[in-house]
């Protein structure tokens, strides 16, 4: 059973785009439906970490839009950065899942039980993950494979449950 997910934002909580406004200030557009999915994993009791290699106060609001308690940005080492987590937790990779769409992505992809990776993910990503997703980044690739974590997990019931 996957008990922890582990999010990287460009490429898969957002598009990959990073827009500058003229004063400078960054904007990124997330998506509601990877939002809804999130919190209704945390819900059934599982935990959620964002583990990013760039900072970004706007990423910071929408962990904490969403109550995630594990954020971790401008992490160079991924892997060593789940491995910790992992650690801390005292949970087994075996019941780690992880979304990752570029190199910098890869220990971490490889070390988790399972691991997920946008559409439109590199190539050298896509042909290493346990699951390539039909959704792009930013377009609730995180929401499908929440889904089908809670299928494999066979908490479809539950996670209804929380909408009735």
């Amino acid at each position: 059973m996957i008990r922890l997910i582990v999010l990287d934002v460009d490429g898969c909580l957002t598009n990959g785009q990073i827009i500058y406004g003229e004063s400078g200030e960054e904007i990124k557009a997330f998506n509601v439906k990877d939002g809804l999915a999130i919190k209704s994993w945390m819900r059934l009791g599982h935990e959620v970490a964002i583990i990013t290699g760039r900072r970004s106060g706007i990423v910071k609001r929408r962990a904490d839009e969403l109550g995630i308690l594990h954020l971790y940005q401008g992490v160079a080492d991924k892997a060593r950065r789940l491995k910790m987590l992992c650690s801390d937790l005292e949970i087994d990779a075996r019941h780690v899942a992880v979304i990752g769409d570029d190199l910098n992505d890869l220990g971490m992809l490889e070390y988790a039980g399972m691991s997920f990776a946008p559409a439109d993910a590199s190539s050298y990503i896509t042909g290493r993950v346990s699951h390539v997703l039909s959704r792009s980044g930013g377009d609730a690739a995180v929401r499908e494979m929440i889904e089908e974590l809670i299928r494999r997990n066979g908490e479809e019931d539950a996670f209804l449950a929380q909408w009735r």
